[in-house]
């Protein structure tokens, strides 16, 4: 039986399903520097990005995680996206992943989302632990992480190749209850 998708909302931001009409917001978002410059990936064509709206859509059709556009509640401006993936039910645990259209950073969407996609995680999928592998220089996202109680459990080092180079990944983790 398909399940509804979840439409979820707080003060000033819903979650909702991605539709087609995203796709030029997702590319917008994942074809700037300031956000793929810690993101793992990056397009240069609507017609590239539409792989990463077949991947939400995967992600569903998969039960392997989920992901929704983050939009103001005021008008339906679309602010970023964010999500789980690499879920895996079997060890009750799935990663956290979020970015932001940068004329929305720093006005609190990504403390006030976060929480919002964790405890969904947490209290309607059965997670038992919430991951996030967060690039060692970017210290606005690990800041976020630490607001909302994410425990820093170590670093890679030099464990994946971005841009011909090494890069060091701190992981993060939130477990039910905490």
């Amino acid at each position: 039986m398909k399940r509804k998708f979840p439409i979820l909302e707080s003060e000033r931001v819903l979650l909702r399903q991605f539709v087609d009409s995203d796709l030029e917001n997702v590319f917008k978002g994942l074809s700037h520097p300031d956000i793929t410059k810690y993101y793992g990936i990056s397009f240069n064509s609507l017609e590239a990005t539409k792989e990463q709206m077949t991947w939400f859509a995967d992600l569903e059709k998969n039960e392997t995680g989920i992901w929704w556009a983050v939009c103001s509640k005021d008008d339906g401006r679309f602010l970023g996206a964010g999500g789980l993936n690499n879920l895996s039910t079997e060890n009750k645990k799935a990663e956290i992943g979020f970015w932001l259209l940068p004329e929305n950073w720093g006005k609190g969407y990504m403390t006030e989302t976060m929480p919002l996609i964790f405890n969904y995680g947490f209290d309607s999928i059965g997670l038992h632990r919430i991951e996030g592998f967060v690039e060692t220089e970017n210290v606005n996202c690990k800041k976020a992480l630490a607001k909302l109680k994410f425990n820093l459990e170590g670093t890679m080092q030099d464990c994946e190749v971005k841009h011909g180079a090494f890069i060091s990944l701190d992981i993060y983790s939130k477990i039910a209850g905490t």
